[in-house]
């Protein structure tokens, strides 16, 4: 009698969990953000909203975390029950990094299952238009040889401010040389170039366009050259000085959940990442998105995954500079 309870309760529970498989989504889905309101995470994630509840056909509610929102809104997603009713949308490299790296996060990067890495951005390296300065060349060598300080921008924790840590470090640039000024806005950063407050910038390439009159761009951070802009990479650029930086991805923005989740709900997980997939493959949503200027790229879990790792471990390597 017991073992047939056991074989009714057995066939019931799983009976009731394959139709909540199959009924998933049956309640709003959060839509956890790393950033503010109007940051390119949170761009991104308003972005894809109406498309993600059209297809779920359940409510998504976007939650917005400012100051350190990475770490404030990793550490949500994971409070949340691992279940995909909470995803999380943030600019993964570089800022999950920095939180895990720098700032002691009460979590790794493989508590994160990476569903898709959607959008990638390159810093570029640029002064005034008005600057003495032509080339990254001429720009460092006026600094170490010559004594000459200066001033450079960057945001703060972010890929370029990074970037700038290791030219100095491998140049062995005296830092009594170099001001950083952090930033944690874009365009006040641009602001400052723009101005001839700072002498140099290092920043994403999108977004800079709107000064790209006002800025002569130097470098930008990348394997290849960039068809928007006609310059040289940072490390064809640092060639004559005898020198190379390791290279990393810039910014990642993308979406993300519980890795538990996947694991637990394989079928409700891949329920989701072919609904981002279907998303993207439509023509009209790629258009928005280029009309936005927002990333729509489909990379995969896998890639992924590989990439947000891949970038995670050069910054382990180099993550004493960000402590300095």
């Amino acid at each position: 009698m017991q073992k047939l309870f056991i074989l009714v309760f057995y066939l019931l529970f799983n009976i009731h969990s394959l139709f909540a498989e199959e009924s998933f989504p049956d309640k709003p889905i959060q839509l956890v953000v790393g950033f503010g309101v109007g940051g390119s995470s949170d761009r991104l994630a308003r972005a894809m909203e109406p498309f993600l509840q059209n297809l779920l056909k359940t409510p998504i509610k976007i939650i917005n975390f400012e100051a350190k929102g990475s770490k404030l809104a990793a550490s949500y997603l994971l409070a949340q029950p691992d279940d995909g009713y909470t995803i999380f949308c943030s600019t993964f490299s570089p800022y999950l990094a920095h939180t895990i790296l720098v700032e002691n996060a009460p979590y790794s990067i493989d508590d994160f299952s990476f569903i898709n890495i959607q959008w990638f951005d390159k810093d570029i390296i640029a002064v005034n238009i008005a600057s003495p300065f032509y080339s990254l060349q001429d720009l460092l060598v006026s600094i170490k040889k010559n004594n000459k300080k200066l001033t450079f921008a960057v945001m703060e924790d972010s890929s370029g401010h990074l970037l700038l840590k290791m030219l100095l470090h491998y140049y062995k640039i005296d830092r009594r040389y170099v001001t950083i000024k952090l930033f944690n806005n874009g365009k006040t950063a641009r602001d400052a170039i723009k101005n001839q407050d700072v002498d140099a910038i290092i920043i994403s390439s999108q977004g800079s366009e709107l000064i790209r009159e006002s800025i002569r761009t130097l470098a930008v951070f990348s394997d290849e050259r960039h068809p928007q802009w006609d310059v040289p990479t940072v490390n064809e650029a640092l060639k004559p000085l005898g020198f190379q930086v390791p290279l990393f991805s810039g910014s990642m923005r993308g979406f993300a959940v519980h890795k538990s989740f996947e694991k637990r709900h394989p079928k409700r997980y891949a329920f989701l990442v072919q609904t981002f997939l279907k998303i993207l493959a439509k023509k009209e949503v790629q258009k928005e998105l280029r009309n936005e200027r927002i990333g729509g790229v489909w990379t995969g879990p896998k890639k992924s995954k590989q990439l947000v790792h891949d970038s995670f471990n050069i910054y382990k390597q180099h993550a004493h500079l960000l402590r300095d």
